[in-house]
């Protein structure tokens, strides 16, 4: 019998409710940096957008080096907790102090050292967070093997996801009532560390992971292994489905503040606190309806679903995006968005679980640190690209950080463009997002399939395969079935 690490096995509510504690950071941290970070750079510090623009950019670049690696140490490390238990532990409160750094004000008037500041502080905070959502990620794969179990335990992350959403959405527009107030900011992450801490703690006590022997590869070949994880067709659909899905949400977060300040002129009429919280809701609105959905039908039925609901809705908003506008149908439509947002989150999380096991399929080794290494990075790549074409965008239609910084309007140009790039780019990414839902070749039948492939081959199964389940491995790896099963194929491009 195989050796659990942890709590007792369980898939009753409470265990469900513990591990996905976790996804309150994951949910709400970049919430929090996502709606306020630029706007902290811009309206607060007085840099101007552009430069702001290259922090989280950098950010991400240095995401490239630092997540494949910890995949790697995930999967070659052995600990009595468990590994990935383990560094949950240790990645959650170093996130919880670097957050709080991440908003500190420095005594300088200089831009290039503010710059070069906030640039150390970003990549301080995006290690700490690779150093818990990396084995986080891969941890439901080594808890749970039942494909419909494995959706529950996912919504109800993604229910702390939102509720995490929410918390960091909403609070922190409350407490920062004048957005050029830096020390507002400080505040609001003083408050969060602690509950991002919190949260951590709970997901390492009352999770379980099953131990299996480390994965026998060297360092320096984390970024080969890494690399290798793109071999298989779903994994690469996964990723283009990851990058699509969370872009056209961070856009929508990351623009809020200024949509609502610039364009509504309603910042001090609290217009930010009402769509943050109409969107919120209306996500944990969507995770009640669309878990038990996805759960019944398969994890791709939910993309289809979501993604046409938050196209439609952000294109209705181009009849109320001007200063006078009545909120209430903008408050409407930002529901729907919420709405199929829950509803390709839902979806997005849940697959990711079993990305594991397609990778194992193809290269006979079970390695879900790797795989979620490289999830991890394609989110904070969704994050990081967004927060910088955000300030390149802003300041393409001549977004003025000065006069922001006095508290003055911007010009009818900037803040008709600040309106189009709200509404347009979330809906071409999510537009991307329903063609790759569309060709995800994953469903139930498919799952079974490649598990039953896995035993097979490992002796734990002694049934014939059929024709048919040759052709659904092909199609979910996009490799022959006679070339499947091969350490060979964890070196990218060969094999």
């Amino acid at each position: 019998m195989q050796e659990i690490s942890g709590r007792k096995p369980s898939t009753k509510l409470g265990a469900r409710l513990m591990y996905g504690m976790a996804e309150f950071s994951g949910g709400g941290a970049f919430v929090i940096i996502n709606t306020f970070f630029t706007v902290f750079m811009t309206k607060a510090l007085g840099m101007p957008a552009a430069l702001a623009a290259f922090i989280p950019l950098i950010g991400h670049v240095w995401d490239a080096i630092t997540d494949p690696i910890m995949g790697n140490i995930v999967d070659r490390s052995k600990s009595r907790f468990g590994p990935k238990r383990f560094y949950i532990l240790v990645g959650g409160l170093l996130t919880s102090m670097a957050f709080v750094l991440l908003w500190l004000t420095i005594p300088t008037d200089s831009v290039a050292v503010q710059f070069v500041f906030y640039v150390l502080m970003y990549v301080l905070f995006s290690t700490a967070f690779t150093i818990i959502m990396v084995p986080y990620n891969g941890l439901l794969p080594d808890m749970i093997d039942d494909y419909a179990m494995r959706s529950r335990f996912s919504n109800v992350r993604m229910l702390w996801s939102t509720f995490g959403s929410m918390v960091s959405g909403l609070v922190p527009s409350l407490m920062i009532k004048d957005n050029t107030d830096a020390s507002s900011y400080l505040r609001v992450a003083l408050l969060f560390a602690v509950l991002y801490g919190i949260t951590s703690v709970g997901t390492f006590a009352g999770t379980w992971e099953k131990q299996k022997e480390p994965v026998k590869t060297s360092m320096s070949e984390s970024f080969a292994q890494a690399a290798s994880v793109f071999r298989s067709r779903s994994f690469r659909i996964f990723v283009g489905i990851y990058l699509t899905g969370q872009c056209g949400m961070d856009f929508v977060s990351g623009m809020a503040v200024y949509y609502v300040d610039d364009v509504l002129n309603g910042y001090a009429n609290n217009y930010l606190v009402y769509l943050m919280a109409i969107i919120l809701v209306a996500q944990l609105i969507g995770m009640l309806i669309f878990g038990p959905v996805m759960a019944r039908t398969s994890k791709r039925t939910t993309i289809l679903i979501g993604a046409p609901i938050r196209i439609v809705a952000m294109l209705g908003l181009l009849f109320f995006s001007y200063e006078g506008a009545d909120i209430v149908p903008v408050l409407i439509l930002t529901f729907f968005v919420g709405l199929g947002n829950a509803a390709t989150l839902t979806s997005i999380f849940a697959i990711m679980a079993d990305m594991a096991d397609v990778d194992e399929l193809v290269t006979s080794v079970r390695r879900p640190g790797t795989v979620s290494g490289m999830a991890t990075f394609a989110r904070k790549i969704s994050s990081g690209l967004s927060a910088a074409c955000i300030g390149w965008l802003i300041a393409a239609v001549g977004y003025d950080s000065g006069a922001a910084a006095q508290g003055l309007r911007q010009a009818a140009f900037t803040q008709r463009g600040i309106a189009l790039i709200y509404i347009f780019v979330p809906v071409i990414l999510v537009a991307g997002l329903f063609a790759l839902g569309l060709r995800f070749p994953i469903q139930r039948r498919e799952f079974e399939v490649i598990q039953k492939d896995i035993a097979r081959r490992k002796g734990e199964d002694t049934s014939e395969v059929t024709e048919e389940e040759k052709k659904i491995c092909e199609r979910v790896t996009g490799i022959a079935y006679e070339k499947l099963w091969n350490t060979g194929n964890m070196k990218f491009g060969k094999g």
